[in-house]
């Protein structure tokens, strides 16, 4: 049954300059680790009328599905997958966290044997220049509080490299001390920085909605989360603190989560014109509408939340028996389905926003069975003028492709505590590859991360050896992915952009061959991801934001001596064991050749365990014999056609297109040709498969787009993504569900 499920991944850091990120191994980090966008989603007018029309026209632009889709869809996913999801079942049933991570662990080695992506990079790993002191705004590995930026410390000029390596280490030293934000700020002071109020960056996608309970679209949420305060926060130093509750308790059985809220909180419109009080039953209000809008990130709860899987399927249409209950004005209730190791760990995403109940109601909004976003009256969210704000900032301005301003609320219960009074957020369409150097030093954003052009320009200019440093990479991770199931032969949105040049015989060639495991490895095994990652972050950084999995190896480790099975075996893991460890063993017990996990350095990132010219090829002959028993012959005369799109407009996606074809087509001797697609701009790179909804509507056979970041501090929030049945969000990547 087809259902509607709106993309929440996150788009690599688009940019004429680099990606960027995080903490190596610890956490996210600073927004200016992420290029130009804070992150990507499909683009849409600010005002109501277009927002409502951005919406209507991408639910018109969902093409029809093929004839016997699901049933095909069930197939394939079994024949490449079924292993990785009988191993996650199997690590859902486990006793104990321990036992429960190490199972994962065998799943995503699972995952990673199948090749039905290919890991790339996380964010970070690239040269930039920041007015940003480092670890100043939300840090933490997974959900939405890394897009927070009300505490951010900013100097007016570039800070120093050697001064901004010097607060690194200090992080490391004080990190959860509660004293590194005032020591950064004595410390700036101290070396003659001069501090500001404000913080300008770039983005490259508008939100289409301002609801952040209807959607999943990262571009979004980005914007969104700056408007609100959940129950908790994660600080800057990583530490889970009170924001709206000032404190919790949680039941013996761990069924049973009690938070008691700040009395002093108001609702105010985007004119700081208040509506009303926060109170407990904005958060019962907020989980109904998420559940009745059903936006994309619902899934995260059920199974959670008591009743929530019953009340979305139509079992129960009382939410009055959902596990969410207003005790009183100012005490909220969540009673879990089952004990939840990461329950606390999914406070800071949007799943658990508060939203007014009287002002969505205001705006035409209903609950139930009488939700309807399509209603005349229904305004909610069309714009950034029609929700209710209870978090730091107001949306004074929010102009399409423009400029989007937020400004502290003279309403906001925390203000006091606030560093960032105005923050802007400057269009950049990424075409001119220098613009955000030139914006850097001009002061207009605050921060640079350097591309091959760039850095070239800093160097010569003096800059680069002053104030370059190498950001930090985070748990985000960005894939490449092999579509099985291929049957859109242009983009959704546009049946003259992207357009395939093979005939249907070539496309069912193509497909065949993708669904071979070992031609899937072959041309994982072909492609030189140093190469591929150098033309966008310098030949001597090519490797430092290279991963190896899909969930970061470092993510969770073992707090005691844990013994599962591998392949039948019994083997015992000592505490401290690192989640990549146990993927590694794995992967080297089903002889496959791949190396994911690097033990002396603890890391899955920094290295390529995947490229291997002799690999590759031993990978392809395999497949050649096994596809010959399915009548395909492939050799020199007859190549598979692999289609692989790339916006012509942006350089550093071009040459990287380039790179790909360069390497994957020497490796395998003429046997797979790589033909690149030109979808000309970053709108018509996305169309090819980050805008839609649908297997059946990914446009290509290899995609670079996308990428995951974790909601919660649990392996199952990576690879629960390649559900089956659309349950998984990115499984549609695979050309199916």
């Amino acid at each position: 049954m087809k259902r509607k499920i709106v993309s929440a991944l996150l788009v690599m850091s688009m940019a004429a300059s680099l990606v960027a990120c995080g903490n190596s191994g610890s956490g996210s980090s600073d927004p200016a680790d992420e290029s130009v966008s804070v992150s990507s989603s499909a683009s849409s007018e600010s005002d109501a009328s277009a927002s409502a029309s951005s919406e209507s026209e991408a639910e018109a632009e969902e093409s029809e599905m093929p004839e016997g889709y699901d049933e095909t869809s069930t197939e394939l996913y079994n024949e490449a997958l079924g292993d990785f999801n009988d191993a996650l079942a199997t690590a859902k049933e486990a006793e104990t966290v321990d036992e429960r991570y190490a199972l994962m662990a065998v799943a995503e080695g699972k995952l990673m044997e199948s090749a039905m992506m290919y890991p790339l990079i996380s964010k970070g790993g690239m040269y930039a220049m920041y007015r940003m002191a480092p670890h100043t705004k939300d840090y933490t590995l997974w959900g939405s509080d890394t897009d927070r930026y009300h505490q951010y410390v900013v100097t007016t000029d570039f800070i120093k490299a050697e001064d901004y390596n010097e607060m690194r280490a200090k992080w490391d030293e004080l990190k959860g001390t509660g004293t590194y934000e005032s020591w950064v700020k004595e410390y700036l002071a101290g070396k003659g920085y001069t501090l500001k109020d404000s913080f300008s960056m770039p983005y490259s996608s508008d939100p289409v909605t301002w609801d952040g309970l209807a959607t999943s679209r990262a571009a979004d949420n980005d914007a969104i989360i700056n408007t609100y305060d959940g129950l908790m926060e994660y600080d800057v130093e990583g530490t889970l603190q009170p924001a709206l509750a000032e404190s919790y308790e949680v039941s013996d059985d761990g069924l049973t989560y009690t938070f008691h809220l700040r009395k002093d909180v108001k609702w105010t419109d985007s004119q700081g014109r208040e509506v009303d009080t926060v109170k407990a039953d904005d958060f019962v209000a907020g989980m109904q509408h998420m559940c009745d809008a059903q936006g994309g990130l619902e899934y995260l709860v059920q199974g959670v939340i008591k009743n929530v899987s019953q009340y979305i399927s139509g079992e129960i249409t009382d939410f009055d028996e959902v596990g969410v209950k207003a005790v009183d004005d100012y005490t909220v209730e969540y009673t879990l389905e089952e004990p939840c190791s990461y329950f606390e760990t999914m406070l800071g995403y949007t799943i658990f926003m508060p939203m007014s109940r009287s002002y969505y109601q205001s705006q035409g909004g209903k609950f139930g069975a009488e939700y309807d976003s399509s209603a005349a009256d229904y305004q909610y969210g069309k714009d950034s003028n029609s929700i209710a704000y209870c978090g730091p900032y107001l949306v004074t301005n929010a102009t399409a492709k423009n400029t989007i301003v937020f400004k502290l609320s003279d309403s906001y219960w925390n203000k006091d505590n606030v560093n960032i009074k105005t923050l802007t957020w400057l269009y950049n369409d990424q075409s001119d590859v220098t613009k955000m150097y030139t914006d850097a030093k001009a002061g207009t954003v605050d921060y640079v991360n350097l591309n091959t052009s760039t850095m070239e320009t800093a160097k010569s200019e003096g800059l680069y050896d002053q104030y370059a440093v190498v950001s930090d990479t985070d748990a985000t991770s960005y894939m490449g992915f092999y579509n099985i199931n291929r049957t859109a032969t242009a983009n959704a949105n546009d049946g003259t952009t992207a357009k395939t040049t093979k005939s249907d015989e070539e496309i069912q060639r193509t497909n065949k061959a993708l669904q071979n495991v070992h031609f899937r490895r072959a041309i994982s095994f072909a492609a030189d991801r140093g190469a591929y990652n150098a033309q966008q972050v310098g030949e001597d950084l090519k490797y430092t934001s290279l991963r190896n999995t899909f969930t970061p190896g470092y993510f969770v480790s073992l707090s005691k001596d844990t013994t599962i099975q591998i392949n039948g075996t019994d083997t015992t893991f000592p505490a401290g064991t690192y989640y990549g460890e146990i993927v590694q063993k794995q992967i080297d017990a089903d002889g496959v050749k791949i190396k994911v996990w690097d033990a002396e350095n603890k890391t899955s990132d920094g290295f390529d365990g995947w490229y291997n010219p002799e690999n590759a090829v031993e990978e392809l002959n395999t497949a050649i014999e096994e596809l010959a028993e399915e009548g395909i012959t492939i050799d020199e005369s007859n190549p598979i056609q692999i289609e692989y799109p790339y916006p012509s407009a942006v350089e550093v996606y071009t040459n990287k297109a380039n790179s790909y074809k360069k390497s994957v087509e020497a490796a395998l001797g003429g046997k797979v040709v790589i033909n690149l697609v030109d979808a000309v701009d970053m709108d018509g790179w996305y169309y090819a498969g980050y805008y839609v909804n649908y297997g059946y509507e990914q446009n290509y056979d290899v995609y670079d787009v996308s990428g995951w970041s974790p909601d919660f501090g649990d392996p199952c929030s990576y690879l629960d993504t390649m559900l089956p049945d659309y349950e998984g969000y990115m499984t549609k990547c695979f050309g199916i569900f």
